[in-house]
């Protein structure tokens, strides 16, 4: 049964190696691209106001100006730039003020481009399945190879770089360097197959039903009415995100993250009648569900968003070992001898 598991392990976690070192690596250099931003964006670099007033007025002038907005992220944390969502793949920073400063489509800029191929291997859905499908498989990897390690604990050490390029030396790396980031690769694992696969995972966790979407009319948000509409319901959230409505006779919302919340974004929302600018149905995060709220932490846990300067260092030392064991292993098990059956040697 041992060897079972150990050449499964073996034969299954050469075949993910590459995908390993390529959500490793993505996922490292992720969680430092809020400073990537500020370090590339000027406008990024600026203290914003937020009043609901002085935003909802930029949220005006963007929406006047951009017809294809669909919508904003609100400067928060440690961007002050507007990032704007475009229809047709677009993306754009805009400033206080509401100028945008920078706009492109796709994976044009390197923050976008590593996100894709970090979410979908740029290859659109599918490839956002496979990577959630790749997910599963890691947390397989990670299991099996604890099972594996079980018998060789007493091997085990602090060493993760290799003395030499002998095998012997190669698997000892791979076995302390598994072992040391076991925790941390297997939640952000399962974390990013339950994002990709939300559906199904909303459903083991027992997710409420979605409550009928409210009756609204047609016409263009004000803003500045709205931001404080919503900002009255929850006088200690931060204002995250705004979304123009998907149609006529859709509403629009808005994202607030209250205190105690772990999304970057929040998960808290103000739906708004886009005749009115008020606020017509609300849905605060901290009183959702347990289920809900569980699979609400998912996210903030795999992109680092919660836990500071100590767990976005913990969260790039993982994406390092994930690639390091991906390269590693396969090394390993490439450079075994294979043995030659008695007719091929028999023919020499």
């Amino acid at each position: 049964m041992m060897g079972a598991i150990r050449t499964l392990h073996a034969w299954a976690g050469t075949a993910l190696a590459v995908l390993a070192v390529v959500f490793g690596l993505t996922g490292s250099l992720l969680v430092f691209e809020d400073d990537w931003i500020r370090a590339t964006v000027p406008a990024a670099r600026a203290e914003v106001d937020l009043d609901p007033a002085r935003l909802g007025a930029v949220l005006n002038r963007l929406e006047a100006t951009e017809p294809g907005l669909t919508s904003v992220v609100l400067p928060g944390g440690a961007v002050g730039a507007h990032r704007l969502y475009l229809a047709d793949e677009g993306f754009g920073y805009a400033d206080a003020d509401g100028a945008v400063v920078d706009r492109w489509r796709g994976a044009a800029r390197a923050e976008t481009w590593i996100f894709d191929l970090h979410h979908e291997l740029l290859a659109g859905h599918t490839g956002k399945l496979v990577a959630g499908g790749a997910g599963l498989a890691l947390v397989l990897m990670i299991l099996t190879g604890l099972i594996v390690w079980i018998p060789a604990w007493r091997a085990s050490g602090w060493r993760v770089w290799p003395r030499s390029g002998a095998r012997r030396e190669l698997i000892g790396s791979h076995r302390n360097l598994g072992l040391i980031f076991a925790l941390p690769l297997l939640v952000f694992s399962l974390t990013g197959a339950a994002i990709v696969f939300h559906g199904t995972t909303q459903a083991l966790l027992g997710g409420a039903p979605t409550p009928p979407a409210p009756v609204v009319g047609t016409g263009d948000v004000d803003w500045v009415r709205a931001l404080t509409a919503a900002q009255a319901r929850f006088p200690e959230a931060t204002l995250r995100m705004a979304g123009r409505p998907a149609a006529p006779g859709k509403p629009a919302t808005i994202r607030l993250r209250q205190p105690g919340e772990w999304h970057p974004n929040g998960r808290t929302t103000a739906t708004i009648d886009p005749a009115t600018s008020q606020v017509v149905a609300t849905s605060d995060a901290n009183a959702l569900p347990t289920g809900i709220r569980t699979y609400n932490a998912f996210y903030p846990l795999h992109a680092s968003s919660v836990g500071g300067w100590l767990y976005d260092w913990v969260t790039a030392l993982s994406g390092l070992a994930m690639a390091g064991l991906g390269v590693v292993g396969a090394w390993a098990f490439l450079t075994k001898p294979r043995s030659r059956s008695p007719r091929s040697a028999s023919t020499r």
